[in-house]
């Protein structure tokens, strides 16, 4: 029990010293940083995907042959599928943006920016509470240290993560407290999706499968919408893919060394 909460907290405390960046850097962060750091957070959440989601999702239907692929395959795209409704049914502001996206609201700048990090965070909690479910069921190859480096490729992608929500609200006007203070609750909502997921595998065990490639779609929704455009986008695009290379690199290690 103590591993396992402990393997839901450190997400978070990944995005809590992230956060805190705002009381020792400058009041704007760097592109060349925020490039370096955007590619590297989608390196470890496209290796986390793949390694420690899909890979598992399909060798838990060995009896299947080649229909092994199927549920991988479905969940996936469930995943990408929910993460698009929420984006598209959330008033949400992504960061460096004026234009709000999802329905009209009267929401605040700042409400509408933490539902939009909520709505990125959610799939990382779910890929954390799907990978404790997995090991706790024995039927997934997942080993308990396994999740646990999952949850801390998650925590060390959330420490640049947490920079870069808290030091652009820092630069927006707010005091630092305040930046830090938002930029740390952005990631509270990972331990809570990571719970009902855990909760949700334990009623419905066959479906783990869906649930593990589900979460994989949800991540790589976020990679794909959000993480890459953003570190693509203007100068210094090559710093992001070697930010990528390293976060993509250290998660797959950390998979397989402790898988």
């Amino acid at each position: 029990m103590t591993t396992l909460i402990t393997g839901l907290l450190i997400p978070l405390l990944g995005t809590i010293l992230g956060s805190a960046f705002v009381f020792f850097m400058k009041d704007e962060m760097s592109d060349r940083l925020q490039k370096s750091l955007l590619g590297f957070a989608s390196g470890v959440m496209v290796a986390a995907s793949v390694w420690s989601l899909l890979i598992p999702a399909i060798e838990m239907e060995p009896d299947n042959g080649k229909w092994a692929v199927a549920p991988a395959a479905i969940g996936f795209l469930l995943g990408i599928g929910f993460l698009l409704l929420v984006d598209e049914l959330t008033p949400h502001l992504h960061l460096g943006t004026d234009k709000p996206e999802g329905p009209r609201t009267h929401l605040s700048r700042t409400a509408m920016l933490t539902l939009a990090v909520s709505i990125h965070n959610l799939p990382e909690g779910m890929a954390v509470g799907v990978v404790f479910a997995g090991a706790d069921s024995g039927t997934t190859g997942i080993s308990v240290a396994g999740a646990v480096a999952v949850s801390l490729g998650i925590a060390i992608q959330n420490v640049p993560e947490g920079a870069i929500i808290s030091m652009p609200m820092r630069a927006a006007g707010n005091s630092r407290w305040k930046s830090f203070l938002i930029g740390s609750l952005s990631g509270v909502v990972e331990p809570v999706g990571a719970v009902v997921v855990i909760l949700l595998a334990s009623m419905v065990l066959p479906a783990l499968p869906y649930m593990l490639s589900f979460a994989a779609g949800a991540m790589m929704y976020v990679v794909v919408e959000e993480l890459i455009p953003e570190a693509s986008s203007g100068q210094h695009s090559n710093l992001s893919t070697i930010g990528f290379a390293l976060g993509f690199v250290l998660m797959m290690i950390l998979d397989v060394v402790t898988g």
